[in-house]
């Protein structure tokens, strides 16, 4: 049985992973998931790549009202495979474990913290964005400008 707070943390980490599924941070986080399910082993992270890219897929194919319903279900079996991860570590292993899926999931709310990303949008005639702090923006359209 886990500790309450290497739960919370499997948790953490598997919204971490449903959250990050099509953003700035998925490649590098997807990544460095495989390597920590995958133990070293190159077999078991190309199976963890496949389920990942299963996730991305999942999520991003997710239509209107379905969304949801979707991520909740990605979080609940990331945090499992993060929790069986976790129970089957010894105790240093698990350690080590606890400390890698706490800097990915920091790894995600930092990307998630900048915000300010424009993304799934369309649009129809002309268009400025902005993204950033403290930033100034002069925009003219049409004629005359």
């Amino acid at each position: 049985m886990l500790a309450e707070a290497l739960v919370a943390l499997a948790a953490a980490g598997g919204t971490a992973v449903a959250q990050a599924a099509g953003t700035d941070a998925w490649e590098s986080l997807r990544q460095r998931v495989a390597r920590l399910l995958g133990r070293g082993i190159p077999e078991r992270e190309r199976t963890e790549l496949e389920r990942l890219d299963r996730t991305a897929a999942d999520v991003e194919a997710a239509g209107d009202g379905e969304t949801e319903r979707v991520l909740v279900g990605q979080e609940a079996a990331w945090r499992t495979r993060f929790e069986t991860l976790l129970e089957e570590a010894g105790d240093a292993e698990r350690q080590e474990i606890a400390i890698a899926l706490r800097e990915l999931v920091e790894q995600v709310r930092q990307v998630q913290s900048r915000g300010g990303g424009v993304s799934g949008n369309t649009f129809h005639g002309p268009t400025a964005v902005q993204v950033g702090d403290h930033n100034r923006q002069d925009n003219s359209f049409g004629p005359g400008t």
